[in-house]
């Protein structure tokens, strides 16, 4: 299709091809939201920031959900083909993961509203988790090619379960979610890195996701001290610091990733940046080093840079139709 036809998709094509991966686009704005809050507090940011930004993530949530639910009704058959997609279906825990987002960031402002997003959260993540589970056990179209970083999501997104749940008084259902996401961190990140060493290279289109290697353990160093009473201590470090090396890793590599054109994909850079903007806070507030209050302002502009230019990129592609083409 065109790019002159693109522009002249009628809504109801426009619906037929709304991509689930666009879900992605909520944790991002979650995770901005969640690193101005923090700033409040450790950089002396003002709290009216992180306050606007939670309530566009929630609309967006809203806006996204309900589109998709009307997609569902509509053009269930092309829903269906999403879910039993071998890629596609890793983008459906992104809704649970945004549920406990958004739960997180609603911790001061509504104990009861935040409590009741982490309990609706946790347990769609948790059948989401065994769904697709049960689906990698018993697979009969998986390949090796569609091994890619965005497998993170479902089973690795267990790890944002503590952030919230250890406030709410849940600490071994925190436990419980958090040896999920880490064991199988390890067991999956073998699969990938075997994948991009061995195999094919990743196409075009999913490079972007490789910055999802940075999330797990900066958002497990992050869940490890809520559990962990807030003590920075070795197995935490080791947690940050490699969060910290896989991010200048993949920044040695940014000319290649200048080079990429548009996809939905873009949007994985957004929330693994704001997961360790949040971690590098919470160094600067253990340690008071001034390199992490460098490190902190540093991560905060990048990542606050990124999500606009993905909000404008987004933007742009919704406009001109080019979002809503099929694969």
């Amino acid at each position: 299709m065109t790019e002159q036809s693109s522009s002249t998709l009628s809504a109801p094509q426009r619906l037929q091809h709304f991509p689930i991966a666009l879900i992605a686009m909520v944790m991002g704005l979650g995770g901005l939201t969640l690193s101005w809050q923090k700033a409040a507090y450790t950089l002396g940011m003002s709290p009216l920031v992180g306050r606007i930004l939670l309530v566009v993530t929630a609309c967006v949530l809203l806006m996204i959900t309900s589109i998709y639910l009307l997609k569902t009704v509509r053009f269930s058959p092309e829903v269906m083909d999403e879910f039993n997609h071998p890629i596609k279906i890793s983008f459906f825990p992104a809704f649970s993961i945004s549920l406990l987002l958004i739960a997180t960031a609603t911790l001061e402002l509504s104990p009861g509203l935040s409590r009741y997003l982490w309990i609706s959260g946790a347990i769609i993540h948790l059948l989401l988790t065994l769904h697709v589970m049960t689906q990698w056990i018993h697979h009969s179209r998986f390949k090796v090619q569609h091994s890619t970083p965005a497998w993170f999501i479902p089973v690795v997104g267990n790890i944002v379960v503590p952030i919230a749940g250890v406030q709410h008084g849940y600490t071994e259902a925190s436990w419980f979610f958090f040896s999920i996401g880490l064991l199988y961190w390890l067991v999956l990140k073998t699969l990938i890195f075997n994948r991009v060493l061995f195999h094919d290279p990743l196409p075009e289109k999913m490079l972007p996701t490789l910055f999802i290697m940075i999330a797990p353990p900066a958002v497990g160093f992050i869940s490890y001290l809520q559990l962990n009473q807030g003590v920075v201590d070795s197995f935490a470090r080791i947690l940050y610091y490699t969060a910290m090396f896989i991010t200048l890793l993949l920044f040695t590599q940014l000319p290649r990733f200048s080079r990429i054109r548009f996809f939905i994909s873009w949007w994985a850079y957004s929330f693994p940046l704001a997961a360790f903007c949040i971690a590098t806070q919470i160094m600067l507030t253990k340690t008071g080093s001034e390199f992490f209050l460098l490190l902190s302002w540093l991560s905060l502009i990048v990542v606050t840079f990124v999500v606009c230019l993905l909000l404008l990129k987004t933007l742009r592609a919704i406009t001109s139709g080019a979002l809503f083409q099929p694969d």
